[in-house]
């Protein structure tokens, strides 16, 4: 008789602190808008953490005497917690880029202000194997501060250099 064996993958990691966030993003201070992650179901989901500080550097700008965490950068937020969870996918990841191709249904329900929690929470709609397609949404205090539907792909990190042909006075190629 024959056993049959199976593998097994090891058990990925549901929890990332700053320094395993960094070792899979490429983001960092002050644009690595993500502190945690607390929950992460491969390919699904993905939970994150952001503590947004009065030290911030975007509040200086926006808005002197009232500062509010611009909207955009929320957004990115939600597409840094989906990068993470896509990009632990992907083996080459030192390689590779995850950037943005489309942002949908963006909506701004609350302000976040210095001193708040942003909860991202990223659902997968659609996964291939370079590209996904994502709800996210932003809370604070279990109260919606912004959502969207983002998609992203992941590329090459160093582009292609093309070839440029430029016509010399002779009107040859050089």
């Amino acid at each position: 008789m024959t056993e049959s064996v199976q593998s097994v993958a090891p058990p990925t990691k549901t929890k990332l602190d700053i320094n395993e966030i960094q070792q899979i993003l490429p983001h960092r201070y002050p644009f690595l808008l993500i502190d945690r992650v607390v929950e992460l179901e491969r390919m699904k989901r993905i939970v994150a953490i952001k503590n947004v500080t009065a030290n911030e550097q975007f509040f200086q700008g926006h808005f002197p005497g009232m500062p509010i965490m611009p909207g955009v950068l929320m957004i990115e937020a939600i597409a840094q917690a989906g990068g993470a969870l896509l990009l632990t996918e992907i083996e080459d990841r030192d390689e590779k880029l995850m950037v943005f191709t489309g942002i949908e249904k963006a909506r701004f329900r609350r302000p976040v202000t210095p001193g708040d929690q942003l909860r991202i929470e990223v659902s997968v709609l659609a996964w291939r194997k370079t590209a996904v397609r994502m709800e996210g949404k932003a809370f604070v205090d279990d109260k919606v501060a912004c959502e969207a539907v983002v998609t992203c792909q992941v590329v090459p990190r160093r582009r292609q250099q093309a070839v440029v042909e430029t016509p010399s006075s002779n009107g040859e190629t050089a």
